[in-house]
């Protein structure tokens, strides 16, 4: 596969680093949504960002001009989702926002600070203290640890933000604790039941992100085709000594598919 995507059926976008930084678009990121769809290539915006709902995630979106359906949106909460509901825990502490907290609610969890199955560690930049201290407690007193995300940091047009990984490595610190499980991307699982609902070959698919360990570390598993932007967090002397390697790399969407 090179950058004219030949064959490819569907595009699983990353967001944060990839076709934004801050809300605002990488340059050329508009147009290449709309050669992909002037293909008749199917755009999925994929994000491990748990900050915000699917129904915030759209208007931000269509906010940046492009134009997108709820459906169309796949998040690292959609994952955990699925993964809470299996295991049949229900009942959880959610340390994360209220964008957050109202995809569990709609999923029929409980969000309670009592007696609960889980503590469910999303990207929770709405935080105060008193809610970190919540957390210590529900761990030390042996409350199960799981996690939206592995990522360590959310790109910015400043730099990186501390983002999941940070926070698990803070309350590891405090108390010893590590996740049950950490869902989202990579977990080849995160996408690999939407292509079997929209009976597409992982082959025809690219996953597009700027993260190693995780955007490309998912392609690889899930067996779809990956391709490396250089817009976000991910440079070339990242993969020197990386084991996980895209199959395309390129500077930004705006090289594909022209």
């Amino acid at each position: 596969m090179d950058a004219s995507l030949q064959g490819i059926k569907m595009v699983l976008l990353d967001l944060d680093g990839t076709i934004h930084l801050g809300g605002v678009p990488i340059p050329g990121a508009l147009e290449f949504i709309q050669r992909c769809r002037v293909n008749n290539i199917a755009t999925i915006f994929l994000s491990n960002n748990s900050s915000c709902s699917v129904k915030q995630y759209v208007e931000k979106l269509h906010g940046m001009g492009i134009n997108a359906r709820e459906e169309d949106v796949l998040l690292s909460t959609h994952d955990c989702i699925r993964w809470l509901q299996q295991r049949g825990w229900m009942k959880i502490h959610c340390f994360g926002t209220e964008g957050m907290r109202s995809m569990m609610e709609d999923a029929g969890f409980e969000c309670t600070n009592d007696v609960v199955d889980c503590v469910v560690v999303g990207y929770h930049n709405e935080l105060v203290y008193s809610e970190l201290q919540q957390v210590a407690e529900l761990l030390h007193n042996g409350v199960p640890l799981v996690a939206t995300h592995p990522d360590i940091v959310c790109p910015s047009p400043t730099g990186g933000l501390p983002d999941v990984g940070s926070i698990l490595a803070m309350f590891e610190a405090a108390t010893g604790i590590t996740p049950t499980i950490i869902t989202g991307k990579p977990r080849p699982e995160m996408i690999l039941d939407r292509l079997k609902e929209e009976e597409i070959d992982p082959s025809n698919v690219a996953m597009i992100g700027d993260r190693i360990y995780t955007d490309i570390a998912m392609a690889r598993a899930a067996n779809v085709q990956s391709i490396l932007v250089l817009s976000g967090e991910a440079t070339r002397g990242d993969l020197e000594n990386s084991t996980i390697q895209p199959t395309l790399i390129v500077d930004s969407v705006d090289v594909l598919l022209r």
